[in-house]
């Protein structure tokens, strides 16, 4: 497991929709937490035109949960909102896909998910598309 991969599979474990996580990951296997599901804030930091200087935007409300599961492996779920049983269930994806599951929830659970996500990222930009308005100038004669 590289970071990078982890990366990208707790970015859409974050971004999936609570109900869509809960229907395809059913049956929580048993854990302990490490770390309850508890909610809190967090700073949200933006830069004018992504190269300018940062500013604090605001705060954001977050949940996040560590728990451990049979076999020792240990997952962390951090989502945006303040959903615990949306934290704990990306924190049991976490651990399993450290584990000799890992293939299965890949195909059962995050495949569906990428899937889903990549659908609405496709839907966004075609709403966007259609509202670009293209300019340009006529010239009059020639110089």
């Amino acid at each position: 497991m590289t970071q990078t991969r982890r990366q990208e599979w707790m970015g859409v474990l974050a971004r999936a929709r609570p109900a869509q996580l809960a229907a395809l990951l059913p049956d929580l296997p048993a854990h302990d937490y490490l770390r309850a599901p508890e909610t809190g804030c967090v700073m949200v930091r933006g830069r004018i035109g992504g190269a300018g200087a940062p500013f604090n935007l605001g705060e954001m409300t977050v949940t996040r949960c560590a728990l451990k599961i049979d076999g020792g492996a240990v997952g962390h779920g951090y989502v945006q909102g303040r959903d615990k049983m949306h934290a704990m269930r990306a924190a049991l994806v976490d651990a399993l896909m450290q584990g000799n599951d890992a293939g299965r929830i890949e195909a059962e659970v995050l495949a569906p998910l990428r899937a889903e996500q990549s659908g609405q990222r496709l839907a966004r930009a075609e709403r966007a598309a259609a509202t670009k308005v293209e300019f340009f100038t006529m010239v009059r004669g020639e110089d």
